[in-house]
This record gives C-alpha cells, structure tokens and sequence, in this order.
C-alpha cells in the first residue's frame, strides 16, 4: 500500500493550485493554460477513480450482447461490435444495442465531461 497522499490527493491538490493561485495570477495565454491543465488533471482523477468500474460494465455488457468470450479485451470487444455494426449484424433495432450504447457514453462522459447539460439531464431521467 502506497503511502499518503494518494494519487487522487495529488491531482486534487495540484488541479486546485492551478485554478485558485495560478489562474488569478495570470491573464492571458497563461491562464487559458494553467486552466485546460487543471481540466485535464480533473479528467485524469476521474478516470483514476471511474474507470475501472466503466470498464467492468462494458466488458460485461458487451460480452453478453455479442455472445463474445467472458475474459475478451474490451478493445476486442469494441472492435467486434464495430464490425458487426458495419456488416449490419447490429443494428439499433437489436435488443440491447440501443442501452448498451447508452451506458457506454454515460460512463464516458461521467470521466470527460461531468458538467455537459445533456448528460446531467439523461442521468436525471435515468
């Protein structure tokens, strides 16, 4: 076990000096920087603390609606389903491609964009 701070302190830390000292301090070309790299570190501690459980859901999801191996890579996976989706094997007539698809992008958008109106609004219809 690795000792304190984790690594999600760390971005946390860093990400909140970038916005609250370096941010104000400067003007510019500076401060648009300092502020897409504070973003950046938010989205790395996102996926830090997201991922994994996103990837588990559409590991399983995915396995299960292509009948794919239950240990596949999810790269596999998403490229199998692509495949299909060009062969038209798949289409969004198909049970289960039209929630799988959506449950993907939510995870995806919970790490990138956690802010974006359409997303805040789906998961309030969820």
């Amino acid at each position: 076990m690795q000792d304190r701070p984790t690594a999600e302190q760390l971005l946390e830390a860093v990400t909140a000096f970038l916005r609250d000292r370096v941010v104000p301090a400067t003007e510019g070309p500076l401060a648009f920087h300092a502020r897409v790299a504070a973003n950046a570190l938010d989205i790395a501690r996102r996926e830090l603390t997201l991922a994994p459980a996103a990837e588990v859901r559409e590991r399983a999801v995915l396995t299960a609606l292509l009948q794919a191996e239950p240990h596949s890579d999810l790269p596999d996976l998403s490229r199998m389903l692509c495949e299909r989706i060009e062969r038209d094997e798949l289409d969004l007539q198909t049970p289960g491609l039209a929630d799988a698809l959506w449950r993907i992008t939510l995870d995806k958008l919970a790490i990138d964009q956690p802010g974006y109106d359409t997303y805040q609004r789906a998961l309030n219809r969820r």
